[in-house]
């Protein structure tokens, strides 16, 4: 039952034990479910926790309903086949019992269900079993029978007993007409029925396809359903023998399912413990067997075991089109504690392929999904494996960590990685992915290839521990193993964990050792909780195939330095510690050492190596040591001292400057420090810096060793105001001008801040400064200005729209280590008052409608008479954002001619849609139904092409639009025809006029192409009117003029000079 193969530690001491492939007999079905045992840190089991299911819990009644009628040949094959079956099979009188009732043209009881107390007497009889006999085969006369009189308590029936019945024929019956009747009986008493039909007799006498398929299908009709699970057919008889063992598998299934269904199963195979894990409120155990092996996770508390039903992770009707089958939920299993309460989690990872990880809560014994995380590569195995950790040891959990195995990489190799999600408001949101070291892999055939074992790659990811503060920082550390990376000799990798999160590069890399003969996959298993060797600190056990590693984890020490110079600043011609005509200098560096664990030996010192090396950035010194006794000129030195826990150690230096050194730049003193013994004893904390780099200013200030200076600055910008446009990147110079009129000002500096509006850029001529946000700050004259020395430069900005301010203000001073004789004139504030033109895109939509009335048509008098009275034309203003920045509030004025001259209705505004935000006043907003009633317009010319409101009695229409990315503003028109129908023209064009205006106007400025846009309604009239008399007259005339030059030229061609019919007669005559 393979005991042990899960493992996980009780909080409460000692561990848990699982042995998922315990399993149990039905039969010759073996059911695996699982066991798992808690034993004692004195390893003494405690108590076993096993799944619901634990023994053949249904008893079975089976008759065997046979076919004994004469077409059945040879009747030794039935024999047979029943004596193989009951061989093959397991008959417990308690459990299961057979019975058996033959039939032809009648039926007969030849077992009851309690006639035999064993297998041996049954078989016995079996043996010797008659055949029937009969012409015609009366198949559901026996059926009937059987469930009538088989399954009664007089033949040995038990009421709390499965009903089967195997129904054996070779034959359509005779008695079919009976067929619905006798099955609807069977159903109502729960009688599951196997089907068996043997083609033996139409294969002998050459029966025909169709013969053959409605016997089948009259076989298919008795079995239960699914009918695949029930039904089967051979090719004759002596096939039976063969298939009696699988008839004895789908029959004994029964003992252990619940259901009707021989091929599907809920706990039965559910290998419970393949997965464990320890929560705040019970123990999960994860069954991947269960429910045809679509998996689960059982919670056992002290009070109840829950086991989720089917569906409440696996929705089927959400769920269509994923490969949920085989899904393997329960792989592994964790919990995740936060202020509402703990999450449950579980990993799929054969999920539609890809894997998929379930976040869940259990509210009254039910499951409720709170979170789906789904895996991106198909075969990756994402959530095989899982694990959350509590950083910062809040007892919250922080990070989930999920395993993808076999994720495979750009070579196509098993890399794997791990995805690190962060517990965020009760769900887990993705920070980022931690990956191996890549895997070389051999290409096929190539040359010098050391890779002897397949698949290449790494498995990173293939275990995954939360493991106790292994660097003493407070904050608990993760290792992944990745046992395949070496040629499968594997390695882990150390993850530090920072504040609620890890870091993202690994701490520590430990492969594994040897040839990778006598140990492999080493990261395969990892432990990280106890304290093994008693130091105070945990240490991780890494287990691999042929073996297990133990690894102490070493104590951590904080080594703080400290480096201080007397004097600090050096003054070149007058030193306060004189060496032989030169400036001296006495440097002192003190060291703290603190080793963190709370088993420390304080007397065990530690020898710290340190180095000090003088003018660190030049290739020649300027300084040199001075060391007691000797003359040696050395710019650097290296030392051991030796120091206790909570010690603090300081100790001198001195050096001394060369005479007449440049200043142009301070010295540079650098120190290096660090433990002699790395490979024993603690290891420095990887937080601390290992080295300090110091300066110290070099100074000329004259005999009194005071430099008094005098800095002036002034600066003057290249614009006085500016209108900034939308996306621009206007430029501005400030041009600055930096004197000092006394002793030399030593690190003099300009330092500028300014608003957000602007960004900067650069200075010219290049000086070195640093920029810090909105502050910038420039060193002047490096590394001193000197007296009537002056400086002149330029910073350049450019505009950033994205902050709105009314004014762009630049603040300068002026500064050094010297004394300022007076700081008047070192300050200047600089303000330029600025605009901004937003780049609003504002457009208006064609009117795609175009009225038409003709001369002469009457308006109509009711309403249902609306299309000669009115139509409807809809304008669109659409206001948007160019670029990035998004519009200021605005205001939208759309104006339009409401009455003509005569005031005659020409336009109604009927109803409008905004975008949200938008709000727009309803003061002419005509929403009512038209009424012509009222309507009587006046006779008027309508002489004007474009009827606007100069010509027109206008109507408003504002809309107030907020800062957004773009908003709409559609508006529908009602045109009233009778006005244009009493009305003379032959065109015209309405005008809807659209204008833009800011809120405020203070702070933005719109150009004129934006503000204002204009759409036309065209509006015509067909004018019917009869032929002018004059155009007939003349017209009459035309005609008859050319039809008398018609005729007169037909009379100059002589067609009226034609011989007559006596004329021909006549020559002929005469010839």
């Amino acid at each position: 039952m393979t005991m042990g193969t899960t493992l996980v530690t009780n909080p409460n001491g000692g561990f848990l034990a699982c042995g998922p492939q315990y399993g149990y007999m039905c039969g010759l079905q073996q059911y695996i479910t699982g066991v798992c045992a808690n034993v004692s840190s004195s390893f003494q089991i405690l108590n076993s926790i096993a799944p619901e299911v634990q023994s053949c819990s249904n008893k079975l009644d089976i008759v065997f309903v046979l076919d004994g009628s004469n077409s059945i040949y040879p009747w030794s094959s039935i024999v047979d086949f029943m004596c193989r079956f009951l061989e093959k099979t397991h008959f417990d009188p308690q459990q299961s019992q057979v019975g058996i009732v033959s039939y032809g043209e009648d039926v007969t009881h030849q077992v009851n269900l309690s006639q035999f107390h064993n297998n041996s007497q049954l078989l016995e009889f079996v043996k010797a079993l008659p055949q029937h006999g009969g012409t015609k085969t009366h198949t559901f006369l026996a059926i009937e029978t059987a469930r009538k009189e088989a399954f009664t308590p007089e033949r040995g029936a038990r009421p709390d007993a499965k009903k089967v019945m195997v129904i054996l024929t070779d034959g359509e019956s005779h008695d079919n007409h009976k067929q619905d009747a006798v099955i609807r009986d069977c159903e109502n008493d729960g009688i599951l029925r196997f089907g068996i039909a043997v083609l033996g007799y139409y294969r002998r006498s050459n029966g025909s396809e169709e013969q053959v398929e409605k016997f089948v299908n009259e076989i298919k009709s008795i079995s239960s359903k699914p009918v695949h699970d029930h039904f089967f057919n051979v090719s004759d008889e002596f096939a039976l023998v063969n298939f009696a063992d699988t008839l004895g598998e789908k029959v004994f299934a029964l003992e252990a399912t619940s259901g009707n269904h021989t091929s599907s199963f809920e706990m039965e195979m559910s290998q419970t413990g393949f997965s464990a894990h320890s929560s705040k409120e019970g123990l999960l155990l994860g069954a991947v067997g269960a429910y045809d092996w679509n998996g689960t996770v059982v919670m056992q508390t002290d009070k109840e075991t829950i086991i989720p039903k089917k569906n409440q992770f696996y929705d089927p009707k959400h769920e269509a089109g994923y490969e949920g089958l085989a899904g393997y939920l329960g792989y592994d299993v964790q919990s995740a504690s936060t202020h509402k309460g703990v999450l449950y989690i579980s990993g799929a990872p054969r999920y539609n392929h890809t894997g998929r990880v379930v976040i869940y809560r259990i509210k009254e014994g039910n499951i409720v999904v709170s979170q789906i995380l789904k895996g991106e590569q198909i075969g990756s195995y994402f959530g095989s494996v899982l694990q959350t950790v509590d950083i910062d040891r809040d007892s919250l959990t922080d990070l989930l960590l999920v395993g993808a195995p076999m994720y495979m990489g750009s070579e196509r190799d098993e890399q794997g990685q791990v995805y690190v999600y962060k517990l965020k408001r009760g769900q887990f949101e993705h920070e980022f992915t931690l990956k191996p070291v890549n895997q070389t892999c051999c290409v096929a055939q190539s040359a010098g290839c050391s890779v002897k074992n397949e698949p290449c790659g790494a498995r990173f990811g293939t275990a995954i521990a939360a493991v106790s503060d292994l660097n003493l920082d407070g904050y608990n550390d993760v290792v992944i193993g990745a046992p395949f990376e070496n040629d499968h000799r594997g390695a882990v990798y150390i993850y530090h964990g920072d504040k609620k999160s890890l870091k993202k590069q690994f701490v520590q890399h430990i492969p594994a050792g040897g040839d990778g003969e006598k140990m492999k996959f080493f990261g395969q298993s990892i432990h990280g909780v106890m304290d093994l060797n008693g130091d105070g600190i945990t240490d991780v056990t890494i287990g691999g195939l042929g073996g297990a590693s133990l690894f102490w984890t070493r104590d951590v020490a904080e080594l703080h330095a400290n480096m201080t110079f007397n004097p600090v600043k050096i003054n070149l011609q007058q030193s306060q510690y004189p060496c032989n005509g030169s400036a001296c200098v006495n440097i002192t560096v003190c060291y703290r050492y603190l080793v963190k664990s709370d088993k420390k030996d304080p007397n065990s010192p530690a020898e710290v190596r340190y180095t000090i090396t003088l003018d660190a950035l030049r290739t020649k010194s300027r300084a040199f040591f001075v060391e007691q006794g000797t003359e040696k000129s050395e710019r650097k030195i290296t030392k051991i001292i030796t120091i206790k826990d909570n010690e603090k150690k300081c100790l001198m230096e001195k050096f001394k400057m060369l005479p007449r050194p440049d200043f142009r730049d301070p010295l540079l003193v650098s120190l290096e420090f660090g433990l002699v013994k790395e490979d024993q004893g603690p290891v420095l904390d990887e937080n601390l810096p290992r080295s300090i780099n110091k300066t110290i200013p070099l100074m000329d200030c004259g005999g009194d060793g005071k430099c008094v200076s005098e800095l002036s600055l002034t600066a003057e910008p290249s614009v006085k105001s500016m209108l900034i446009k939308v996306n621009a990147r206007d430029k501005i110079d400030v041009n600055i001008r930096v004197r000092n009129s006394r002793d030399s000002a030593y690190n003099t500096k300009v330092n500028i801040s300014f608003t957000p509006n602007i960004n900067y850029v650069k200075v010219e001529p290049e000086k070195d400064c640093t920029l810090n946000n909105t502050k910038v700050e420039c060193a002047v004259g490096y590394p001193f200005l000197g007296q009537n020395a002056e400086e002149i430069f330029k910073v350049r900005f450019e505009t950033n729209p994205k902050h709105i301010q009314g004014e762009i203000q630049v603040n300068l001073t002026a500064t050094s280590d010297s004394e300022e004789l007076s700081s008047s004139d070192n300050d200047v504030k600089i303000s330029i008052p600025v605009k901004y033109e937003p780049g609003v895109i504002f457009r208006v939509n064609p009117v795609d409608a175009h009225i038409i009335v003709k001369d002469g048509d009457q308006y109509a008098l009711k309403h249902n008479d609306s299309k000669l009275t009115w139509e409807e034309v809809n304008v669109n203003y659409t206001v948007e954002m160019s670029g990035d920045v998004m519009t200021p509030p605005l205001n939208l004025t759309v104006s339009f001619p409401r009455l003509s001259p005569l005031k005659n209705k020409l336009l109604d505004l009927t109803k409008f849609t905004a975008s949200p935000g938008v709000n727009c006043a309803k003061g002419h907003l005509d929403e009512s139904n038209p009424s012509v009633k009222a309507l009587k317009p006046k006779k008027e010319t309508l002489s004007v092409f474009l009827l606007q409101c100069e010509q027109a009695e206008c109507a408003l229409f504002d809309c107030f639009i907020p800062e957004t990315k773009m908003s709409q503003v559609n508006i529908t028109f009602r045109v009233w025809k009778p006005t244009f129908m009493e009305g003379e023209f032959s065109s015209l064009y309405m005008t809807v006029n659209g204008t833009l205006r800011l809120s405020n106007e203070k702070l933005y400025e719109l150009s004129s192409n934006d503000k204002h846009r204009s759409v036309r309604i065209p509006v015509s009239k067909d004018t019917v009117e009869g032929i002018p008399i004059w155009i007939i007259i003349l017209s009459i005339l035309i005609g008859l003029l050319i039809l008398a030059l018609v005729i007169f030229l037909l009379w100059k061609l002589g067609f009226f000079k034609r011989k007559s019919r006596e004329d021909y007669s006549k020559e002929d005559m005469a010839d």
